[in-house]
């Protein structure tokens, strides 16, 4: 059966969002339309102001509406400690469980050749940069445990000894209430590597 042609535009549109299929979309566009056309039209205007105004910090590449973020106009955060993170998502996830109170620098991504996604596409050059100019003295990598998040780590460590600044890697292992039986061969791996005394 065929649809309106701005039915079916709008079915496409909301095919976008990550984890959302074919079906899912065709119920978010029925809902919208059947139940939910004044919070579909507050919904685009939303959008369309956030994609319009929203942009990257010039300092850690945060989403902010200004020049820098809340956390790089922050004066009580530590200059000396960098948190290199993959995503908007991984900073909020570590404000909200962790009292790390130093900077970040967002990647928004990992370095992936295959895909065309180099050190540019990551702004590592000013990472470099800020590097370079001595306050930073420890850079804790925060990238994920997959192939490229793990290379992505390993360039930036290099990057970071070249500019004497120490670097760290959080730990990766058995999640808290996991059971060794259920965990994967590579996390348990690197949960033994990973070890400290106590």
């Amino acid at each position: 059966m065929a649809f309106s042609p701005a039915l079916t535009r709008l079915i496409d549109a909301l095919r976008v969002l990550p984890g959302v299929g074919a079906k899912t979309a065709q119920r978010m566009a029925f809902h919208l339309l059947q139940n939910e056309r004044e919070g579909g039209t507050h919904l685009a205007a939303t959008i369309e102001h956030a994609l319009s105004s929203i942009r990257h910090c010039g300092r850690c590449r945060m989403f902010t509406e200004h020049e820098l973020c809340d956390i790089c106009q922050n004066e009580r955060r530590d200059d000396a400690l960098v948190c290199v993170v993959e995503s908007p998502a991984d900073v909020m996830a570590i404000e909200q469980n962790t009292d790390f109170r130093g900077r970040y620098f967002v990647l928004m991504g990992r370095l992936s050749p295959i895909d065309g996604v180099g050190p540019s596409e990551l702004g590592l050059d000013l990472l470099r940069e800020q590097l370079a100019g001595g306050a930073v003295t420890e850079v804790i990598l925060a990238t994920g445990a997959t192939v490229e998040g793990e290379a992505t780590a390993q360039y930036i460590a290099d990057l970071a000894r070249a500019n004497s600044a120490g670097v760290s890697r959080i730990a990766h292992g058995v999640p808290v209430g996991g059971e060794l039986e259920y965990v994967d061969a590579g996390t348990l791996s690197q949960a033994f590597s990973g070890r400290r005394a106590l």
